[in-house]
């Protein structure tokens, strides 16, 4: 089932999400449906305060960035099957110098801009049957995890941006949270009045 994303301004996407446990009700159908709303609005990452739910859970599927023929064969061939369920995940290391890459969000539609990351990092995390992995990415692998990394603490892309680009969105963030926006995919707005 599709989702709804739920749009910019919605205070669920500023809370640190709680830990998910083996009996959290009905996972399996979760992690279906988030998929289902990933592929549904041509994602590569989506978080569970994304579609409304505060937990440590989120999902990627980098295989898009391994057509871009700008990467390294190694890169490609590593993001072609960068396909993972992350659930209570924790970055252990952070490391190398940050550089700029473009980013955008579901959340966030028609907003796109450069955030410094760190190009490495090694995380732990557990899989859809509770087992725990540990795992080193690097570059675009590294970032996208961290992007929806830092959804479930309950920090977007945008707070990452300086002073002035802050101010310069300031005006379609605040549309995008009243609905004042075209999506192509179910969203669900925090500040739309509703129509009587």
């Amino acid at each position: 089932m599709i989702l709804p994303v739920v749009a910019y301004g919605d205070p669920v996407l500023k809370q640190v999400a709680k830990e998910i446990t083996p009996d959290y009700p009905n996972l399996d159908a979760l992690i279906e449906n988030m998929y289902e709303t990933m592929y549904g609005a041509s994602g590569v990452g989506l978080a569970a305060p994304q579609i409304g739910k505060s937990v440590r859970l989120f999902l990627v599927d980098a295989s898009p960035f391994a057509e871009d023929e700008a990467l390294p064969k190694e890169e490609q061939e590593f993001l072609k099957n960068f396909k993972h369920t992350f659930i209570n995940p924790v970055i252990l290391e952070e490391s190398g110098d940050e550089w700029a890459f473009n980013e955008g969000c579901l959340s966030i539609p028609d907003v796109r801009e450069d955030v410094f990351r760190k190009p490495d990092i090694k995380v732990q995390f557990q899989d859809e049957d509770f087992k725990t992995h540990t795992m080193e990415l690097t570059g675009l692998a590294a970032r996208v995890f961290q992007h929806e990394f830092d959804h479930i603490e309950g920090v977007l892309f945008t707070d990452k941006l300086s002073g002035l680009k802050k101010r310069l969105i300031k005006g379609k963030l605040g549309n995008i949270s009243k609905g004042k926006i075209n999506v192509d995919y179910r969203m669900k707005f925090p500040l739309l009045k509703k129509k009587r």
